[in-house]
């Protein structure tokens, strides 16, 4: 991780909140809505789940999870306990989680926005799926990456 801006987060107004519990809510009945789960992971502290609303990105045969909002406190717990759940209604998939490189975030950055701008466009400082190479690796310290892969 590179450290520049790790402390880049932006704070879920009232709207983003309500939002995320109707989506928690109608996850857990078994309804991804566009693809979304809900994330589960152990606090680093407290060692509860701690649940949120994510998107999960499929790239190239492989799934990761992109945080738009920056290094927020789902980002800091999953780097404590590596790893976690993804949760649709009553099926839960445990997975280990590896942070992506800065360096090898571009094209992962590109396909997330290619998929999710509609809905997460404006955490990205103007940058989107058509944007350069440059400006896609600018943001890239500012919205970690990670590579799930499920537990057997």
């Amino acid at each position: 991780m590179t450290t520049s801006r790790a402390s880049h987060y932006r704070r879920p107004g009232l709207p983003t909140l309500l939002l995320n519990r109707i989506v928690r809510w109608v996850n857990g009945r078994g309804i991804g809505l566009a693809g979304s789960r809900t994330l589960a992971v152990r606090g680093r502290t407290s060692g509860e789940w701690r649940t949120t609303p994510v998107n999960p990105l499929e790239f190239d045969g492989r799934r990761y999870l992109v945080s738009p909002r920056g290094h927020s406190q789902w980002v800091r717990n999953m780097r404590a306990a590596g790893g976690g759940e993804l949760r649709l209604g009553r099926k839960a998939e445990a997975f280990t989680a590896v942070e992506v490189p800065d360096a090898d975030k571009r094209e992962l950055l590109r396909a997330y926005l290619r998929r999710w701008q509609w809905e997460v466009g404006a955490f990205f400082d103007g940058v989107g799926p058509d944007s350069s190479d440059e400006e896609l690796l600018r943001i890239a310290s500012s919205h970690p990456v990670f590579r799930i892969t499920p537990s057997r």
